[in-house]
């Protein structure tokens, strides 16, 4: 492998990054990279061949002890050569001694497996134009997001997240041409969704909600700013509700990816996860 070196993403990988996520059908958020570059700035790794980016990894870090992987890709040409396998290694050793995720594509399940990883769930995207539904209950206002003291948000996604994420969730809901909704109640956040422009469908990530009544008045609420109305949500399969919702509302299962961990699932409210936040980064 001379001339095959594994370097920090620069910004200009970054973007690169995530066209070659789009190549691959992922349908990434115009500007996730943003966001993930405040999450860990040293977490994204790039595998370069004579100079030409040829392989990437994330490997995020998380508070003390949690971790994901994403973004890992070998471009079809340089595949089954051991590049992708030398940044796997690299993200995995970035993350050693730390409960890690992923999200990993049908395809790669077993691979990860025997690194370790265990299936937990899956996410099944849901894509289409919402039809009928019923709004929130009576008592619930659906408010931006950014109108709310930001502590009060990073409490409530502490509820579906194992781990703080506060630099992250703050770029997140806030970068120029998202939309970020909460549902609230008496003072109390009862939902939260963050709707995002990407190539295909507007992706909507993170959807929370207390009751599906909350879920669907939010994501209807949010489909309002996709071109279309065309939406798109990775609804994890362990909240039965969620996916019974989406089916009721006319989306369609269009991609499937399996939540896996080096370890016990951590303990987060999964009956209120009715859209997962990113399928790169959790």
């Amino acid at each position: 492998m001379t001339g095959f070196e594994i370097t920090g993403a620069s910004a200009a990988d970054m973007a690169l990054i995530r066209d070659w996520a789009d190549e691959e059908g992922w349908n990434p958020g115009d500007s996730d990279r943003f966001a993930f570059a405040v999450a860990d700035p040293e977490g994204f790794l790039i595998g370069r061949l004579d100079g030409e980016p040829v392989a990437s990894i994330s490997a995020v870090r998380y508070g003390a002890g949690f971790g994901f992987i994403g973004f890992y890709i070998a471009r079809p040409a340089f595949r089954s050569q051991g590049y992708g396998i030398r940044l796997w290694n690299a993200g995995m050793d970035r993350l050693d001694g730390r409960l890690i995720g992923l999200d990993g594509v049908v395809e790669q399940q077993d691979n990860y497996r025997k690194s370790g990883f265990r299936s937990a769930w899956n996410n099944v995207r849901h894509e289409g134009v919402p039809q009928g539904g019923d709004g929130p209950a009576e008592g619930v206002e659906l408010v931006d997001a950014a109108t709310l003291p930001f502590g009060q948000l990073a409490a409530y996604d502490r509820l579906f997240f194992p781990a703080p994420r506060d630099a992250f969730l703050s770029a997140w809901t806030s970068l120029p041409g998202r939309t970020a909704l909460a549902a609230v109640r008496d003072g109390r956040i009862e939902g939260l969704g963050v709707i995002r422009p990407c190539s295909g469908a507007s992706r909507i990530g993170p959807l929370y909600a207390s009751t599906p009544g909350v879920a669907a008045g939010l994501l209807r609420r949010l489909a309002e700013h996709a071109p279309g109305g065309l939406v798109s949500v990775d609804v994890p399969d362990a909240n039965p509700g969620a996916v019974e919702l989406f089916t009721g509302l006319g989306l369609v299962p269009t991609f499937e990816a399996a939540r896996m961990y080096t370890g016990p699932a951590p303990e987060v409210d999964l009956p209120g996860i009715y859209g997962v936040t990113s399928l790169e980064l959790g």
